[in-house]
């Protein structure tokens, strides 16, 4: 169960900042797309309050990237809306983290993965030895798969940590020690 364990869970992908990073030696993020930067299937304009965390991890040297199992065109659409690189499909939780870390040439230690699925960004993030991060995700509209998988993910989440994990994902829960 150790590999499906997040190192963090944090209320909002905005939580992760510099100076948090900072303080774990992290120097990237490797961020999902749907339900972690944008609700599922979202198309428009990228919201300010998320232009501006990036623009402030980017001015803080924290290079970003996005790894998302979403369509090329879907990916590329919010790649330059959001001013970040990325790829996908990228086939999470096997593949596409190792190709983001070859893409930006660091180690994984030096990485935090931050998505709001347990079977793909977590476990994908921990396979490869780097620091995940699970928030909760921004609507409960997703693809019906992924909505069978949310029972699973919050037994499992329970099971490692009770009094950490908020079924409702609307609180934020302390850092998860190992």
């Amino acid at each position: 169960m150790k590999v499906l364990r997040p190192k963090a869970l944090l209320p909002a992908v905005t939580a992760v900042t510099p100076q948090w990073l900072s303080e774990r030696g992290l120097r990237a993020v490797l961020l999902d797309l749907d339900n972690t930067l944008v609700p599922y299937e979202a198309y428009g304009e990228a919201p300010r309050h998320l232009l501006e965390w990036l623009e402030g991890l980017k001015q803080a040297g924290v290079r970003v990237f996005l790894v998302s199992n979403g369509s090329p065109r879907r990916v590329r659409y919010w790649c330059e809306r959001l001013g970040v690189p990325g790829f996908g499909p990228a086939g999470k939780p096997w593949f596409g983290f190792r190709e983001a870390l070859r893409r930006l040439e660091l180690t994984a230690r030096e990485v935090a993965v931050v998505g709001d699925q347990l079977f793909t960004d977590v476990l994908g993030g921990n396979l490869v030895g780097a620091y995940t991060v699970l928030v909760p995700p921004l609507s409960s509209r997703e693809m019906g798969y992924t909505r069978l998988v949310r029972r699973l993910e919050r037994w499992v989440l329970r099971s490692l940590n009770p009094e950490a994990f908020d079924p409702e994902g609307v609180r934020p829960g302390p850092t998860i020690k190992d």
